[in-house]
């Protein structure tokens, strides 16, 4: 308004201005009361000629300051708002709200979430029909409800791991717009053009012209690419859409039970939009890495994980050429040797040809390449041959040794002697490489145009040969065959490891299917041939399916997989699409990695130059609201106006309006807002105050939340049917405003994302459990913690949550705790885990006799009980009552003993230490013998 950011929820009461004319008139034709004087009769013998007299008139400055006071409550009438947001400005039509929910938006989610419920509130105010339409979630109609209806669909809204699909919502958009074409349209952008965002925005421009508005972030989400595990370092790539995002970080490495094990620090140079990032660490510790992650980005984006073929592998390589080869730049052992170093490390052992592969045995290697090795000596033979059986990847190359030898140590049976051009066995011209076998490990890779076989061992045909060829001339002969050998594989090339018989070895098709060969092998954290132990692990082939294990969630934390995962095929590109979310897939002994963004991404910023939308930020509009100060300040000129007409009328001398004036000041001074108490929070705190009730604290995720109000209920159902206690109704409360007083046991879910409450909650919290109320901290992650129950993810937030509470000493419960006999005899508490333990505060030492009670209890109940065993997932039940997720690792009786579990927890929590009186026991049973 007028060049100001000033709106009016009512403009329409600014006509009201038009009738201060009419009250300035009115003002000055009615004179203010007359003074009040004593009657002197002689005054009027003196006056008895009267001037020529005129009424007298209202004082020109109290007129203005009546009129000042009609125009501030008009003002306040009209709802003045101070930087409003567009939707207030102009509140017609509908309003459809489009937000990009991909991982792109998590990094600043909270921020996100909290401008789009401003805008959703402001149009629930003005009555406007809403439509929330997420993008990153499967397209389906779009209708309109209430901004309150949306307000609670945004508040269990969270950003999904994948990309926002914004095209495939294109036709409901056209539909809606077809019933409602004076809607107006706020695209909520994660500023990144990944999934064509311009051309969105042109469609949206031309759809609802004039109308559409659309948010960019200032600061754009960095991803994490192409981790790389190489000769003595871990390298990636990190990624940002703009020079105007963060240019320095940390990324830090983490083990496959979420431990860090290293990290290192990048910086952007300049205007680049890309920075390696390289962290040095021993080979064990790079082989133990199953991700890397930018510290503080919070996204799926920025996570990037590595399975079992990102760990580097020793390969064993053997040559038959001598070692005083004249020219060894040449020889076979170099070109194998340079095209395995991306991927691998090599290890040459010196010596015999038997000595040197009972060493490679002996350390273990993972693979074993013998170019041109005629026979395999006898007395290592055996070894060898148990080697490939445990799972070792014996690799062979050809040549005049291995095709004079009669050495049967390989996958086909050949024909002795070579084929040569212009020989006996010829072609008159080089064959080309033809194809790869659909079935074997080159499946996939580029045909290269330009690799030329001058010479070959031929295979003898048979019915196997076909199935055993994994790559073929052109003439259908084979280049590599490949055969099984127990669990693990004999590979051979049927040209020499160098250029003498092709110019193989010089394309970039030969270091692909040596590193496709490698991944074969068994991985350096497996056990590893040689010391007889069996590995079973094997990367999957291409018609293998691979189901989901643990899944990476939009702020890029692995979780269990969403229930719209599905399988995917050793085909199906490895980057994350909405039916397969990024992370582990298959076996949990050597599973495949999907990630967020592909190897070779790049992250392009949105660009709207040019296009019909009204572009906005995402900083809090922080819009204020007038008409209190404007009813404040009309209210003290009512005052004003009240004390200047007693003063007028003579019923206050100077004095006595001071002192008035003084005490009116110091009240309008004084004076807090007036706000009416909800009889709904009476009834809910006097329901709490009569009912015993379990309860559990909210963790804005409506998964976990289903989870722990599924998981109470049940263990409430469970109470009501074996003890005299029957909890009230399962309630979910939040630290930050609800009381806790009312509940004796809180269950509180650790979320791996949580931040520390704030200093009000830890204050409340504190208070809580040092009168009396217990905590169950629940991380869920004993599968993922070792040693100590920190080393979870959810440990790590724990740690955030209880960093600046007074949090006694803990200890596992012991076996003579109160809390194990409270009603069932339980020796240990699993949950839908049972690897996790049990912490308690720790209970004092025992003095003399200790040993002999059968219970032991500290002077109360523990304040804090922390567990990694998931309780409530165990508990849960569905509608019909069954139960809602399996148990691991699957025993039947476990939730019968998780059930008895948290009745145990629930007795202690309202009875405390009353059972640690059996100490009485063996005395009272004495005297009863007497």
């Amino acid at each position: 308004m007028f060049g100001l950011p000033l709106a009016f929820a009512s403009p329409w009461l600014l006509v009201a201005f038009a009738a201060l004319p009419a009250l300035w008139w009115l003002l000055r034709v009615v004179p203010p009361q007359p003074q009040r004087v004593p009657f002197p009769p002689l005054r009027l013998l003196m006056d008895a000629v009267r001037p020529r007299e005129t009424p007298a008139n209202t004082p020109w400055w109290l007129i203005l300051l009546r009129l000042l006071l009609a125009a501030l409550v008009i003002l306040a009438l009209a709802g003045p708002i101070w930087r409003p947001q567009a939707s207030v400005a102009s509140s017609a039509g509908p309003l459809i709200l489009l937000i990009d929910d991909g991982w792109p938006a998590a990094p600043d989610w909270p921020q996100r979430r909290a401008v789009i419920e401003q805008r959703l509130t402001s149009a629930n105010d003005d009555g406007r029909p809403v439509a929330m339409v997420p993008l990153a979630q499967a397209p389906g109609d779009i209708t309109l409800g209430t901004g309150a209806e949306a307000i609670d669909r945004l508040r269990v809204l969270t950003p999904r791991p994948h990309l926002p699909q914004r095209a495939a919502h294109q036709p409901s958009l056209e539909r809606i717009l077809a019933t409602a074409p004076n809607a107006s349209i706020v695209w909520y952008a994660d500023g990144l053009d990944q999934d064509g965002g311009r051309a969105f925005a042109e469609a949206l421009a031309r759809l609802a012209s004039g109308r559409v508005t659309v948010h960019v972030a200032d600061q754009l989400a960095r991803g994490l690419i192409d981790p790389r595990n190489r000769a003595s370092a871990l390298t990636a790539t990190v990624l940002r859409a703009n020079a105007a995002s963060d240019a320095a970080g940390t990324v830090r490495a983490l083990d496959q039970r979420g431990r860090p094990v290293g990290e290192a620090d990048f910086t952007f140079g300049g205007n680049d939009l890309a920075a390696e990032v390289t962290l040095e660490l021993p080979l064990e510790l790079r082989n133990a890495v199953s991700q890397l992650e930018i510290v503080g980005e919070r996204s799926a984006g920025a996570v990037s994980l590595m399975d079992s073929s990102s760990r580097r592998r020793t390969v064993g390589l053997l040559s038959g050429t001598n070692a005083d080869t004249a020219q060894p730049l040449l020889a076979p052992g170099f070109y194998i040797g340079r095209a395995l170093e991306p991927f691998a490390d090599v290890s040459t052992p010196q010596g015999g040809t038997a000595d040197a592969i009972g060493r490679m045995i002996d350390d273990r290697v993972s693979v074993m390449v013998l170019a041109d090795i005629g026979t395999i000596p006898d007395p290592v033979r055996p070894r060898l041959d148990r080697w490939i059986s445990e799972g070792g990847v014996l690799i062979r190359f050809s040549g005049g040794r291995l095709a004079a030898g009669d050495d049967d140590l390989v996958p086909v049976r050949l024909r002795r002697g070579d084929r040569t051009l212009g020989g006996a066995l010829s072609w008159e011209v080089p064959q080309a490489l033809g194809s790869f076998s659909a079935d074997g490990p080159f499946a996939g890779l580029p045909v290269p145009e330009d690799v030329e076989v001058n010479r070959q061992i031929l295979a003898e045909p048979d019915a196997e040969l076909p199935a055993r060829t994994w790559a073929a001339l052109t003439d259908g002969t084979p280049l590599v065959t490949g055969r099984q050998e127990g669990k693990g594989l004999i590979a051979l090339f049927h040209v020499t490891g160098d250029t003498t018989w092709s110019n193989l070895p010089l394309s970039g098709a030969f270091v692909s299917m040596l590193e496709r060969l490698v991944e074969l092998s068994p991985t350096p954290s497996a056990d590893l041939p040689g010391d007889g132990a069996a590995s079973e692990q094997r990367n999957a082939t291409p018609a293998e399916v691979l189901s989901p294990l643990r899944t990476l969630d939009g702020f890029g934390v692995l979780g269990s997989p969403p229930p719209t995962a599905r399988p995917l095929t050793a085909t199906i590109s490895r980057v994350a699409t909405p039916d397969h979310p990024p992370g582990f897939y298959g076996a949990a002994e050597s599973p495949s990695a999907v990630n967020a963004l592909a190897s070779d991404a790049r992250l392009v910023p949105l660009n709207l130059d040019g296009v019909a939308v009204t572009r906005a930020s995402y900083a809090p509009a922080a819009e204020i609201r007038l008409a209190p100060a404007f009813l404040a300040g009309a209210t003290g000129l009512l005052m004003l106006d009240a004390l200047i007409v007693l003063l007028f009328a003579g019923a206050l001398t100077l004095r006595r309006a001071g002192t008035a004036a003084v005490v009116t000041l110091c009240l309008i001074a004084a004076g807090n807002d007036a706000r009416a108490q909800a009889e709904a929070n009476d009834a809910a705190i006097m329901e709490s105050a009569l009912t015993t009730r379990l309860a559990y604290v909210v963790t804005g995720d409506a998964e976990i939340d289903e989870t722990s109000r599924s998981g109470l209920e049940g263990l409430a159902l469970q109470l009501a049917t074996r003890t005299a206690f029957e909890p009230g109704e399962t309630i979910g409360i939040d630290p930050e405003t609800d009381d806790l007083s009312f509940y004796p046991l809180l269950y509180w879910p650790v979320v791996p994302e949580a931040q520390a409450p704030t200093p009000e909650a830890l204050s409340k919290i504190d208070s809580y459990m040092k009168l009396g109320g217990t905590i169950i901290f629940d991380t869920r992650d004993a599968l993922y913690s070792t040693g100590s129950i920190a080393n979870g993810p959810g440990g790590q937030a724990l740690r955030r949550i209880l960093a600046s509470l007074d949090v006694p000493d803990l200890e596992p419960v012991p076996l003579d705790h109160v809390l194990t006999k409270a009603f069932y005899l339980m020796p240990s508490f699993p949950g839908r885990y049972a690897e996790g333990e049990l912490w308690v505060e720790a209970l004092p030492a025992g003095g003399d006799g200790a040993a002999d009670r059968p219970a032991r209890s500290g002077d109360g109940v523990s304040p804090i009980m922390i567990t990694s065993n998931d309780l409530a997932g165990a508990w849960a039940i569905q509608p019909d009552g069954s139960p809602r997720y399996p148990t691991t690792p699957g025993d039947p009786r476990q939730r019968e003993l998780a059930y008895r579990a948290g009745i145990n927890i629930v007795m202690y929590a309202l009875t405390g230490n009353y059972k640690a009186d059996q100490v009485h026991i063996p005395a009272l049973l004495e005297r009863l013998g007497q």
